[in-house]
């Protein structure tokens, strides 16, 4: 069987008066409990009595009278609170507030029954909450103590801001407590009115100092304000305020003076750029990057200076003069300007193409650069880089390779190249066989095969031409004696920088001596054809002056010519000499300088003496030559970069060059599209071919019209800008 028990029923009689007397006796726990006597209370027993009032139907007797009782105490505390003077405010303030937190703590466990029955059944603010809206009411909203406290709170900061110390765990307690009464109360009471005050703050402030200071030390101010009130709000503001006190200090300070602060005189952007202050060069990067534009505006400040000073170099007559000077001026500023970027301006990829951009426009404004880098990697590889440790010599190729990068017209680089190359080969003074290499290597890296492959043959024929050498003294060399030494290098004439139809007369020892090895190679190499380069060849003479020193001269072939013919003759004229030797006029003067006219070089004597050459000098051996040195080298006197109709052929020979790979850009694209309008055909010929030179419009046109002629294309019948591809060609 089962049973059920079911609670004794029976009427519950309660007295009328028990509501109003138990309200009392909990009225006045209250008051005492905000009168710090809580110690005296049996919190039991007024537990008992809140939980027997919900329990009899006097809930809202209970909840109205504690909210009365409240806003009573609330405000005897209020008028504390207005009573305190000066800096004791704040402290009451919070003196006061804590206590009310305490008692609301207290008098929550006491009601605890009604906080969790009653109240969320009538849907009335629970105790916790009641007490911090009646606290904001009665107190922090009172008439008296609102705008009072925002002025005191406003003031601090303000006193702190001009270097006073203030009480910062006080100001922390007041906007917790701020912050604890809402979000909008934070925000409306005391955010709202700190950040305008905070912007005519800093609005006359930076008005104020930019007047009486440079750039760099009115960067510094704005990065201690703007760290300083990064300070504060961590401190004793609200995180979210953050966001909103640094743009105030980043519009008043930095947006509305950008462009004064870049071009400030003697101290601005140009200024810090010239004199290398990464430190104030990063503060700029690091507060403009804070606000809109910022960024954009140094970039293009820095550009425009780079593009100035940079066409300044490449224009200057005295940079011109010396194409070392020119080019170690231009690895400088770049040097300059990369440690800048990465320093200072945090290795920003949008500088670092807009350098490259301005760094590309002034080194092609001048023609000769590609010339003139070609002299400098030169001179590098003959001796500049004597002693130098092999990570040390690809630095220096890397940072020309640099250079060239920014050359447009990569392919006029080649030829100077080419023929600087051949003359290092041909003499000998190529000291770095492994650079050679690395730069090669470089350059097919950067520009394809094609660009190298005549580079690359060139040293092929040098080490062909050792074999052909050791081959023609293992045939002849015992019919050939103890007479002069011959060293030929056979070159290919499509990969060297060869000049046809030049003539100059051998001594006859080495006439007979080349005719032998002539026919030996032809013998070996059928069908081929020798034509001799007296101008590319070198000589190791052997000289008895008048006091019996004996010397070993390293010379020009040409200057070995003219030198032999003092062996049967002491004086020669200038007519003479050219006759006896054919060596073209320019190249004669150039000699005869060398041996006569250069101080501690010259083995020849002029008369008259000068430093020219003219038709009318005559010459003689300088019986009184002395030199420290046993093996004399001397160099021809040649124009170390080339005069204006050498420059002049050189651009002629390139152009010409170019209509074939023109050619073939244009025949590759039509063959792919079969058919293209003749806009796309310039963009894409133009695109094709940017890695070796920059195209012309007319010159793409011209080579259009010639594939046209040769039936490679042929233009729409209907559309004259459309061009179409034949696919027979004749």
């Amino acid at each position: 069987m089962n049973f059920r028990i079911d609670p004794f029923k029976h009427e519950v009689v309660v007295n009328p008066k028990y509501a109003d007397k138990t309200w009392k006796i909990l009225e006045h726990a209250i008051r005492e409990i905000y009168n710090h006597k809580s110690s005296r209370l049996s919190f039991q027993q007024l537990y008992r009595y809140a939980y027997n009032m919900v329990l009899h139907g006097s809930g809202e007797k209970l909840y109205s009278g504690l909210v009365s009782t409240m806003k009573s105490l609330l405000q005897e505390m209020c008028k504390c609170i207005e009573a305190a003077y000066g800096g004791s405010f704040l402290e009451e303030l919070n003196t006061k507030w804590i206590d009310h937190n305490k008692a609301l703590q207290i008098i929550g466990e006491i009601l605890l029954y009604m906080d969790r029955t009653f109240i969320p059944r009538t849907h009335k603010t629970p105790i916790r909450e009641l007490g911090i809206n009646l606290w904001r009411d009665n107190v922090i909203h009172s008439s008296n103590i609102q705008t009072r406290l925002l002025n005191t709170l406003l003031e601090l900061i303000l006193g702190e801001r001009t270097g006073e110390v203030i009480n910062r765990g006080l100001m922390r307690n007041t906007t917790k407590m701020l912050m604890e009464l809402g979000s909008s109360v934070y925000q409306e009471d005391l955010e709202k009115p700190f950040i305008e005050v905070s912007s005519d703050f800093y609005g006359l402030k930076s008005q104020e100092f930019i007047e009486r200071s440079n750039c760099g030390d009115y960067l510094k101010e704005a990065e201690r304000c703007l760290n300083e009130e990064i300070a504060r709000v961590s401190h004793y503001l609200d995180a979210q305020s953050e966001a909103k006190i640094t743009n105030v200090v980043e519009k008043e300070m930095i947006a509305n003076h950008m462009l004064r602060l870049l071009h400030m005189e003697n101290s601005g952007l140009v200024k810090m750029l010239l004199d290398d202050k990464f430190e104030d060069l990063g503060r700029m990067y690091s507060l403009f990057y804070r606000v809109p534009n910022g960024l954009s505006m140094i970039r293009d400040a820095m550009t425009s200076h780079i593009r100035n000073t940079g066409e300044q170099l490449v224009t200057d007559p005295e940079k011109l003069k010396n194409p070392l000077e020119f080019v170690d001026s231009l690895l400088q500023k770049r040097d300059k300007y990369e440690k800048i970027i990465s320093f200072a301006f945090n290795n920003d990829k949008t500088f670092q193409n807009a350098f490259n951009s301005s760094f590309k426009y002034f080194i092609n404004l001048n023609p000769c650069s590609p010339e003139y880098i070609s002299l400098f990697l030169d001179e590098k590889l003959r001796k500049g880089l004597k002693r130098v440790k092999e990570d040390d010599i690809e630095i220096v190729l890397d940072n020309v390779m640099r250079l060239f990068r920014y050359l447009q017209e990569k392919d006029l680089f080649e030829k100077y190249y080419k023929k600087h190359l051949a003359k290092r080969l041909l003499s000998g003074k190529t000291i770095f066989d492994d650079a050679e290499s690395s730069l090669i290597l470089k350059l097919k890296t950067e520009c394809g095969c094609q660009f190298t492959s005549k580079l690359e043959s060139m040293f092929t024929d040098m080490k062909t031409s050792q074999d052909a050498m050791q081959g023609f003294y293992a045939a002849h060399g015992a019919e050939l004696g103890n007479g002069p030494m011959l060293v030929v290098q056979v070159l290919t004439a499509c990969s060297w920088s060869t000049k046809s139809g030049i003539t100059c007369n051998l001594p006859p020892e080495l006439s007979v001596l080349s005719e032998k090895f002539r026919s030996y190679y032809l013998g070996k190499h059928k069908g081929r054809r020798l034509s001799w380069q007296t101008n590319m060849g070198t000589a190791d003479l052997k000289a008895i002056f008048g006091n019996g020193q004996k010397y070993q001269l390293n010379v020009s072939t040409y200057q070995m010519c003219i030198l032999m013919l003092f062996n049967n003759a002491d004086c020669l004229s200038y007519k003479e000499i050219d006759q006896a030797t054919e060596i073209p006029s320019s190249d004669l003067k150039r000699c005869l300088q060398s041996l006569a006219c250069v101080k501690g070089k010259n083995v020849l004597r002029k008369e008259p003496t000068s430093k020219n050459i003219e038709e009318d000098d005559a010459f003689s051996v300088n019986d009184k030559f002395t030199s420290k040195l046993r093996k004399v080298k001397i160099r021809t006197v040649v124009a170390q970069k080339e005069s204006e109709p050498e420059k002049q052929e050189t651009r002629q020979r390139v152009e010409e060059a170019r209509k074939p790979q023109i050619d073939a850009a244009i025949v590759r694209i039509m063959k792919s599209r079969k058919v293209l309008d003749h806009k796309n055909v310039i963009a894409e010929v133009t695109k094709q071919l940017q890695s070796r030179f920059l195209t012309n419009t007319g010159d793409i046109k011209k080579q259009l019209e010639s594939l046209i002629e040769r039936e490679f294309l042929e233009r729409d019948t209907t559309d004259s800008q459309l061009y179409r591809y034949l696919n027979t060609i004749p």
